[in-house]
């Protein structure tokens, strides 16, 4: 065997050996990849362990790159993405941790696995290091196009209902390396992963995971949709208890069929109909658990009943599946279904996730601007029956047009905002032809949401619902798909407020008439 192979062999030994944060990471040399809160999370781990770090990044962070300098981290920034840096090449690192931002198409992981080397994500890492207080945590993954963040919180949320100290972290709450580190320690994390963090993933073993619906996306990061689903489907992999799917979406039960998981881990099914044993449902309104009990051929546990959910403004198709779906996750580790009713009733869903901002005559206005794709736009747009839909944004390369032609009948009329207006005004003009559809042309500094109010008003009617649901992302005239929300919310409540100044300043005119 030449040097370098033997080399090879006794780096993969190491890394091999490498699964608790009492492990010697002593003199470790690794290469981070990215600046951001991932890479920087990273990086100040790695040293607290010891290891030899080197940052590459594509563009600086001068805080960041401050506190890193005291910590003997040396950061290079790449003059062009297509750039390995000479120092990079100089480094010889034995591992790569990569932030999620990087694809696998990325020229440095090219170039890393051109070279041989481990290619790590910082859900790997944290689950290789969730050791440092006491025992190891338990972990619960939660994954999909939609719906990640409502059920992590959801699941957290009963969790600790149970009196057990948990967690939601990963893309929500706290970062994971962060959990790990904390000094209280936790003994359960609900861990929100996407699909760019599972693609890194190689021990993670959760007790549980779902995924919770698979829809095309992120096809610019993956390459394909199947490359897509298949990273979603890593989340099964090594699951200990409970493989949790979509009674409604096969494609989640087939990344089941064709998981490696741990000898004795059940499927267990989620969905709005009546449950067949192990699975979860509604049974005369009943959420109920016919999973994890011991005569699940005859009976069912209560976890709580619809109207428990309407009362929490949850009462929607989609989040009636995401309570489920936490609801199992929660069962798989022992919480009491009297736990699980308490949760329901003391939570609350996250901002612009299919948020009433205003109901005033006889007219809905909802924020769901965390929509960002077709499948989120498609479970909004279903729970109601008369839409004046405001969409638009990034479309990320995805076509809508089957999402069109399948609510043609009750858009009442589309409101287009963002860069890529040209292709959903095709679509309309092919899938549905008779829907109104006016663009809100404006110029970046220009406030975009006014304008799509002050039409919306126009449009809408008695019973209709002007539904921000914009099946794109939010980047390209907007902060944030939070900060798309606020602004919708904030120019829905001053136009109503016009209306009550306008209506005090004529208090003999009818409302609907002025």
């Amino acid at each position: 065997m030449v040097a370098a192979e033997w080399s090879a062999d006794l780096v993969t030994h190491r890394l091999d050996s490498l699964t608790s944060w009492h492990s010697d990471w002593n003199g470790l040399k690794v290469a981070v990849f990215g600046l951001g809160m991932t890479g920087f999370s990273v990086a100040d781990t790695l040293a607290e362990l010891g290891a030899e770090v080197l940052v590459v990044a594509g563009a600086p962070d001068h805080d960041r790159e401050r506190i890193l300098q005291v910590l003997n981290v040396p950061v290079v920034i790449t003059e062009s993405q297509d750039d390995v840096p000479q120092r990079l090449r100089e480094f010889a690192a034995d591992l790569v941790v990569t932030s999620p931002g990087y694809p696998p198409h990325h020229p440095l992981l090219k170039w890393a696995d051109a070279e041989g080397l481990e290619i790590w994500g910082d859900i790997e890492l944290a689950w290789r290091l969730r050791d440092k207080v006491g025992k190891a945590s338990d972990w619960l993954l939660v994954t999909g196009t939609n719906g990640k963040t409502t059920t992590t919180q959801l699941a957290a949320h009963m969790i600790a209902q149970g009196g057990v100290r948990v967690a939601p972290s990963g893309n929500i709450g706290i970062p994971v390396l962060d959990a790990v580190r904390d000094p209280e320690g936790f003994d359960v994390l609900v861990v929100e992963i996407s699909s760019y963090q599972l693609h890194y993933t190689h021990t993670v073993s959760p007790v549980a995971s779902v995924v919770l619906n698979i829809a095309r996306d992120h096809l610019d990061w993956h390459g394909s949709f199947d490359a897509y689903r298949a990273a979603k489907g890593r989340a099964y992999d090594r699951t200990q208890r409970a493989c949790i799917y979509n009674l409604a979406d096969p494609e989640t039960e087939r990344l089941v069929e064709n998981a490696d998981v741990v000898d004795g881990a059940r499927a267990i099914g989620f969905g709005v109909d009546v449950p067949a044993r192990s699975n979860f449902g509604v049974v005369d309104g009943i959420l109920a658990d016919r999973a994890f009990l011991e005569d699940r051929a005859n009976a069912a546990l209560e976890l709580g009943t619809l109207e428990d959910l309407r009362s929490r403004g949850m009462g929607a198709r989609h989040l009636v599946e995401d309570v489920l779906a936490a609801a199992a996750l929660a069962r798989s580790i022992d919480v009491s279904p009297a736990a699980i009713q308490r949760a329901i009733l003391s939570f609350s869903p996250d901002e612009h996730r299919n948020q009433l901002v205003l109901d005033e005559h006889e007219v809905l206005w909802i924020d769901d601007s965390k929509a960002t794709n077709a499948h989120a736009a498609d479970a909004s747009l279903r729970a109601y029956r008369s839409v004046v839909w405001v969409l638009g944004g990034l479309l990320k390369g995805v076509d809508i047009s089957t999402l069109i032609a399948e609510h043609a009948d009750r858009i009442k009329a589309a409101i287009l905002i963002g860069i890529d207006r040209e292709p959903l005004v095709e679509a309309f003009k092919q899938h549905a032809p008779a829907v109104p559809v006016i663009e809100v042309d404006v110029r970046e500094t220009e406030p975009v949401m006014p304008r799509v109010v002050a039409e919306a008003k126009t449009l809408a009617t008695s019973g209709d619902t002007v539904l921000l649901a914009p099946a794109a992302a939010s980047m390209d005239q907007f902060e944030s798909y939070s900060d798309r929300g606020n602004k919708f919310q904030e120019a829905v409540r001053e136009a109503s407020q016009k209306g009550v100044d306008a209506n005090a300043d004529h208090p003999d005119e009818d409302p609907s008439e002025s």
